[in-house]
């Protein structure tokens, strides 16, 4: 199904070659003056060098051949040479009719879909999930959903962070507290414990002593170092209290994620990775492009014309461990081997930025991806505190990511228990989905790439540009079409011919659903979708209040309300689907 503004500029095309003039100036947008029309065409002002004729002159030309075109109810020429455009309402009517009819609510699947992989998580193990963790795992979760909904094969990977400095400090830390444990003797032959020595509670206690004390302790961040180092080599007691710690940390990363509603297809490690670094080093040295540095292994990526500098990308420290570089270039090597994708986009904190710039530089003169693929960074701001610095608790550490959900849910229940719209066992279930609404909207509805402020007290109001806001609107609306029903409504529709100015504006907002969600996938920018379901439930707010809906007598009409209104409702929920988040039947 053609979006509605490809439906319109056919036909101003067909206006402008009817005039005499090329179509290709024929484009159209939103009206920058809603009050005038609903569209504008400029191309007259485009036209104007190679006609050598007033852009005026042109626009009413074209206007007079559009003159009778059944698309539009009034096509006027303003200022210089700007063609203003009216759409009929039974174009319109009928428009959304099709797109009631259409199981795809006109969104159009992409006709070559891509293998795209989204690298979205990047957690470490051994650490709790904390506020930091929640934009790439939200944003990353959005656009993957998105992606599918128009047809692209995409492939979330968690990525994660199992095989650096943290691996060596808890090894080391373990052994200063348990010696005696078979892991660390190099004599011992047998087979290991299969139940790990440690809880997840003991392990996330460990790091951050372990981290601590390597600040100070210049002997114990050495011994962490050779740790790190040996358990990459493959030393068989490091390489079983690995494995322990990725089975007790992959379970509690599980079970945060799930509370997200956030799925990964891969739960890809930095280890995962190591096979492929030897080989491509060695390919990297033989082409000439790795040389040895003050020991270092490293590749040259400074180009002409860079504005700022880009420092060499380091394969190799001097004492031969590998870097979050090598894994970052190995982890492309498996993924062109295994799925040879057409993009793999990173959704990471954008202060990053430099480092994947490297890394991206570096794979492409290595040739690891050929022209074809594109590498693509989705650098994420700060989510802030109301102070304006980096989200904390209240005592000034970093938040865990189940006490921010346990904190947002506890604040939900609150206010649907004051507003004893739901029984009091339902209201549990009902605050943790109006949450997860709360939290992921508050992130989406902003700029990936701009810092923002998350307040609580904002982000779980039932009004204004919000989560729960949201979510109310598509509530209303099943209100409603339950009490048509309960009160023995004939079947909806068709929609007919808007009745009132109101409804119009509602109209041409679900008109605009195909071109406001693939616009967002194409620009990677989920808040363009949250900007135009937020326009979408005021237009429909605002209609409710003007319309008595049930009350109408005319059963045509009313039988054509429920209709737009049906229609609302699967467009919100299939917006949210994709944005991550899902509607209660009551709040």
């Amino acid at each position: 199904m053609k979006q509605i503004i490809a439906r319109i500029e056919e036909e101003t095309a067909r206006g402008f070659e009817k005039a005499g003039f090329d179509p290709k100036y024929a484009g159209v947008t939103l009206s920058n003056r809603p009050d005038l029309a609903e569209y504008q065409c400029n191309g007259a002002m485009a036209a104007k060098k190679e006609y050598a004729t007033a852009p005026r002159r042109i626009a009413e030309a074209v206007a007079e051949a559009l003159s009778d075109n059944d698309v539009f109810s009034g096509v006027d020429v303003a200022g210089p040479g700007f063609i203003n455009l009216k759409l009929n309402p039974s174009f319109l009517a009928q428009y959304l009719r099709e797109m009631d009819g259409d199981s795809a609510l006109s969104l159009n699947p992409a006709k070559k879909p891509e293998t795209i992989i989204i690298d979205y998580g990047g957690p470490n193990v051994a650490k709790p999930l904390h506020v930091g963790h929640l934009r790439s795992a939200i944003i990353g979760e959005s656009i993957k959903r998105m992606g599918r909904r128009l047809g692209h094969h995409m492939i979330g990977d968690v990525h994660l962070g199992d095989w650096g400095l943290q691996m060596g400090l808890i090894i080391t830390e373990l052994h200063e507290r348990r010696p005696d444990l078979p892991y660390f003797d190099p004599d011992f032959t047998g087979e290991y414990p299969e139940e790990a020595p440690f809880t997840i509670g003991e392990l996330e206690e460990i790091y951050p002593a372990a981290s601590a004390r390597s600040k100070e302790d210049e002997a114990y961040k050495a011994k962490a170092l050779q740790a790190t180092h040996e358990l990459q080599e493959g030393r068989r007691g490091y390489m079983a209290l690995w494995r322990h710690i990725m089975e007790v940390s992959v379970a509690d990363l599980k079970k945060n994620y799930q509370r997200l509603d956030v799925e990964f297809d891969l739960w890809k490690k930095e280890s995962d990775a190591q096979p492929y670094i030897p080989d491509m080093i060695q390919k990297m040295k033989d082409e000439g492009l790795a040389y040895e540095d003050d020991g270092a292994l490293i590749v040259d990526v400074a180009e002409e014309g860079d504005t700022k500098t880009v420092p060499p990308c380091i394969l190799l420290k001097s004492d031969g461990a590998s870097l979050y570089t090598t894994t970052d270039l190995a982890t492309i090597v498996e993924r062109m081997k295994l799925f040879s994708p057409d993009e793999i986009l990173y959704v990471v904190d954008k202060r990053q930025e430099m480092h994947f710039i490297q890394v991206f530089r570096c794979a492409r003169k290595a040739g690891i991806v050929p022209d074809r693929v594109k590498l693509s960074f989705l650098g994420f701001g700060t989510m802030n505190g109301k102070d304006g610095k980096p989200f904390k608790t209240r005592e000034g550490g970093v938040m865990r990511l189940e006490t921010l959900i346990d904190d947002i849910d506890e604040e939900m229940y609150k206010k649907i228990v004051e507003n004893r719209s739901v029984r009091d066992r339902e209201a549990k279930k009902t605050a943790e989905t109006v949450g997860l609404s709360a939290i992921k909207y508050g992130d989406l509805s902003n700029q990936a790439s701009k810092d923002y402020v998350f307040d609580i007290d904002r982000f779980t109001s039932f009004e204004g540009n919000t989560g729960p806001y949201i979510l109310y609107t598509i509530v209303r609306i099943k209100s409603i079409l339950n009490r048509y029903a309960e009160e023995g409504g004939s079947a909806a529709g068709p929609i007919l011919e808007p009745a009132s100015d109101g409804e119009k504006t509602l109209m041409l907002q679900l008109a605009r659903y195909s071109e406001a969600f693939e616009n967002a996938f194409a620009e990677r920018a989920p808040h363009r979708l949250c900007a135009y379901i937020y326009e979408l439930s005021n237009n429909l707010n605002s209609f409710y209040h003007e319309t008595k809906i049930l009350s109408e007598e005319n059963e045509e009409q009313k039988r054509s309300w429920i209709a737009l209104l049906e229609l609302t409702r699967r467009v919100l929920e299939d917006a949210i689907a994709a944005l991550g988040f899902s509607a209660p039947d009551r709040m």
